[in-house]
């Protein structure tokens, strides 16, 4: 089956108007919740904690993620200002991180709270689709770590950090989160020197740069054009 990879261009869902509005009602609604600051490293919360509470990053950045039984990390996703995270929590001991990659502040509510409000705000079925959405997400990157190699899984997600982290014009676009060899090879599932060495070829090919101040530059169209030209 023939896949595209040119850049993702966001569509109007009801889990993005569900986003929206979570997003005004922390500046200015019943979704206020206790505000907390993070400073880089530190723990929004911890896997094995028993946390009973949802959250909202209102600035900064931060990262979740979960560790093999052998204590190898794998990192799963990075929240941007405006989305929510720590769903899981509803359902007892977390079994993922979430730590700030940047100072941070967020707001913490209770999930009981939080439903009620859901239900009086008229959301539920916006948080259903939502909430899908990331069951989706997680599937298909669950997909592609056991049915596509590493170089191609590296291009797809520099693709979508493009699309989160991106500050630019839609060819030339900058990471504005800096992240390391050993985030990415976490997020891809192989190992640093493999990352290393499908950066340097993206670089030889002019698909990616590296700024001054060691960010990444995706050159998007180049970058998806080679996906599809080698991939498909």
């Amino acid at each position: 089956m023939s896949m595209s990879y040119a850049p993702a261009v966001p569509a109007a869902t009801p889990s993005t108007g569900f986003t929206s509005r979570l997003k005004q009602s922390l500046a200015d609604g019943p979704l206020i919740g206790t505000r907390i600051a993070l400073t880089k490293n530190d723990h929004a919360y911890s896997c094995g904690d028993t946390d009973h509470n949802v959250y909202f990053l209102e600035s900064g950045r931060l990262k979740t993620v979960t560790f093999s039984r052998s204590g190898k990390e794998c990192l799963l996703r990075i929240c941007c200002p405006g989305e929510m995270f720590g769903e899981q929590g509803l359902y007892g001991v977390r079994t993922e991180s979430t730590i700030a990659m940047q100072d941070s502040v967020l707001r913490r509510m209770p999930y009981s709270r939080f439903l009620r409000v859901i239900k009086d705000e008229g959301l539920i079925g916006d948080l259903v689709a939502y909430l899908s959405l990331r069951l989706t997400e997680q599937q298909q990157a669950i997909t592609d770590l056991t049915t596509v190699d590493s170089e191609q899984r590296l291009a797809t997600i520099l693709l979508n950090l493009a699309d989160k982290l991106g500050n630019g014009d839609p060819e030339s676009t900058r990471l504005e989160q800096r992240l390391t060899h050993e985030e990415l090879a976490r997020m891809v599932g192989t190992t640093r020197s493999r990352i290393g060495f499908f950066l340097k070829t993206f670089r030889g090919n002019g698909l990616i740069e590296v700024s001054q101040t060691s960010r990444l530059i995706v050159h998007r169209e180049r970058l998806s054009a080679y996906l599809n030209e080698r991939y498909n």
